[in-house]
């Protein structure tokens, strides 16, 4: 009983090699592909989210039915997370590739459409977001920006941050 619940029926290697795989593959889709949030998750993010996690965990699992085997592909993928936050942090190269750079959306009053329509934001999203900064109108806006994590930075004319959430470029 306990040896079919705690020993190994696929070989160690394999479940890391299949863990490596997927965190691989879904990193690159999730950062190059579903690059950005507006700001908040909605219904349709958590749904995706669940799906993409059982459709990940079949071609992770191989079949797997041991703990320790679960625990190995868990450790797998916390394990790249882990190493992929670490190199980001002491590789400049690793964490522009890793982290999307700060998007350019508004500028001395001017809406950068091109940006906008390349993230999918409306507007009146922006707008919105804006409002939620203490801005009324564009005019006032020297720089808005849609962060790599999804949130708004919006600076001022007056050179004065409206709502903070400004990180900045990686590294400063």
């Amino acid at each position: 009983m306990f040896t079919d619940v705690f020993s190994f029926t696929m070989d160690p290697l394999e479940v890391v090699l299949r863990g490596t795989a997927m965190y691989w593959f879904l990193f690159a889709m999730f950062r190059f592909v579903l690059r950005r949030d507006v700001g908040a998750v909605g219904i349709a993010d958590v749904l995706l989210l669940v799906i993409v996690a059982d459709a990940a965990q079949n071609g992770m699992s191989g079949d797997y039915k041991t703990v320790p085997e679960g625990m190995l592909l868990v450790g797998t993928l916390i394990g790249w997370n882990v190493l992929l936050d670490w190199a980001s942090f002491r590789f400049t190269w690793i964490r522009r590739l890793a982290e999307p750079p700060p998007l350019l959306l508004l500028r001395n009053g001017r809406f950068h459409r091109r940006n906008m329509r390349r993230e999918l934001i409306t507007t009146e999203e922006l707008m919105a977001a804006l409002r939620q900064h203490g801005v009324k109108e564009p005019s006032e806006v020297s720089e808005a920006y849609m962060e790599g994590d999804g949130s708004f930075s919006v600076l001022t004319k007056d050179k004065q941050s409206a709502g903070g959430g400004h990180k900045g470029p990686p590294g400063a």
